[in-house]
């Protein structure tokens, strides 16, 4: 134990908070506490189960009792059944594991989502829309904690590596609704609109379930979007006409755009939906993510080292069992060892799939997807950068970055890591792969890069003042090598 006079000042602070303040018989946080209500009993379940029945649309669904659960539980006294599976959900250790699982970005950077983020904008966005329609809320935010729970680690990629393990198929989905939350005893309702919020899936049995289905898409659209603008992987004004023209180019105007679609087309018809013009519009926007972020080279190859890492290790589980949790090998035959690899693999962060993958099977650090540091190695930035550098926004992945690198250093770069640069604004990465494996030297013309399509720019040397006026340089530190565009 510390003495008191070793203590940093916010540390002593800390400790005077170890109790609160007594006023009235009972204990108050804050010293001036002020705060009150008229006393009375607190409002309990079946009070507020009477209030949704007054206040909800006829066909939203409605809480009872304890909910229908696959084992009988005893009533809450204060919470409706879906706010304590929306409650449990939140405090699983399956939901906190997706803040280490891929959303599109393998590891991705501070601003970039990851599936946890991703479920809870998803959350956001319907609980806005349920509220309007006057659905039950908490049985919609539960479904939506809950619907990427059975993701593996890197993305999608995991449902392919993992599908030859189960029968009919790895999908998260089902597995999440199946496997990942059946110990959580969830309501049958949320259940089913985990189970089926794909699109593939049969359609969810309530309105709830088909609202976080539209959410799911909206959401991942609209956040996969500006997570590729924010790297350099497309600009904003690529988006289609269309869809300019329904929602704009940011992720406000976005969800406005397409909540708003939902809501009235609800309003109109009585169906769950979004209209023409809205479903049109996202359509669209997803086409186009498709074609320019989910399916372009450097995604593909990181999908293909997602399935090399977890196959390898399902394998190697299924030979070596005595690896497992004791909790997860419940069934020692072949098949029950199988199962239970692919929920220890399955359940895995992206982080902790490539470490045990170095660890067991002494998997190459260039073998994981890129961004995943090797064990022990952090992952390297640029120095602090001087004003000139912060304006051009440098940025490095997996090796050291010097001022004054040169071309020949260069050379080693690969088109992914060259993919992985981020300019600032409108200013576009460049620097072709090809361009820069055959070496071109400074006051060269590039004509032609895999970023911006065709143009004359020249390679300039890049002084402090040329950073300042739009010259982004290229992956690898690079005060030597860049591209002013026009």
């Amino acid at each position: 134990m510390q003495s008191e006079r070793d203590l940093t000042e916010v540390e002593a602070a800390w400790g005077t908070t170890m109790k609160g303040h007594a006023e009235q018989g009972i204990e108050r946080a804050h010293r001036d506490s002020h705060a009150s209500v008229a006393p009375g009993k607190a409002m309990e379940r079946e009070a507020r189960e009477a209030i949704e029945e007054a206040t909800l649309r006829p066909g939203a669904t409605r809480s009872q009792g304890a909910g229908d659960r696959l084992t009988e539980e005893a009533p809450d006294q204060t919470r409706t059944c879906f706010e304590r599976d929306r409650d449990r959900i939140l405090h699983a250790a399956s939901f906190r594991r997706l803040a280490g699982k891929t959303q599109v970005f393998v590891f991705p950077d501070d601003h970039q989502r990851t599936r946890l983020t991703h479920a809870l904008e998803v959350t956001q966005v319907a609980r806005s829309v349920s509220w309007a329609l006057g659905l039950n809320v908490p049985l919609t935010e539960a479904i939506a904690l809950g619907h990427d729970c059975g993701h593996g680690p890197g993305g999608h990629a995991s449902e392919d590596a993992l599908a030859p393990y189960v029968e009919g198929g790895f999908n998260h989905a089902v597995w999440g609704a199946d496997v990942t939350l059946k110990p959580l005893n969830l309501c049958s309702q949320t259940l089913d609109g985990i189970r089926n919020h794909s699109w593939s899936r049969p359609a969810p049995q309530t309105p709830e379930g088909e609202v976080v289905s539209w959410a799911d898409r909206i959401a991942y659209v609209c956040h996969d979007f500006e997570d590729a603008v924010t790297a350099g992987v497309v600009r904003a004004n690529d988006l289609p006409e269309e869809v300019r023209s329904f929602c704009g180019t940011s992720r406000r105007t976005q969800l406005a755009g397409f909540i708003g679609s939902m809501i009235e087309a609800t309003e109109r018809t009585g169906l769950i939906g979004m209209t023409p013009e809205g479903a049109s519009a996202l359509s669209a926007f997803r086409a186009f993510n498709y074609a320019n972020i989910y399916l372009r080279d450097e995604s593909r190859d990181q999908a293909h080292r997602v399935v090399t890492v977890l196959q390898a290790l399902v394998e190697h589980l299924s030979a070596d069992p005595n690896r497992l949790p004791a909790r997860l090998l419940t069934d020692d035959s072949e098949a029950g060892v199988r199962h239970a690899a692919v929920r220890w693999v399955a359940g895995m962060t992206d982080r902790y799939a490539i470490n045990c993958a170095q660890d067991w099977l002494g998997f190459d650090a260039e073998a994981p997807p890129r961004g995943i540091a090797a064990p022990g190695e952090a992952r390297r930035r640029h120095p602090k950068p001087t004003n000139a550098f912060a304006k051009a926004k440098a940025w490095c992945r997996d090796r050291p970055c010097s001022v004054g690198q040169d071309v020949d250093q260069l050379a080693s770069l690969t088109g992914t890591e060259l993919d992985h640069t981020i300019g600032l604004g409108e200013q576009r990465v460049v620097a072709a792969d090809t361009d820069v494996l055959t070496r071109v030297e400074l006051g060269a013309t590039l004509t032609d890069d895999d970023r911006a399509g065709g143009h004359d720019g020249a390679v300039v040397d890049l002084d402090a003042e040329a950073l300042g006026v739009g010259v982004t340089p290229v992956l690898g530190g690079a005060a030597t090598l860049g591209l002013r565009h026009g």
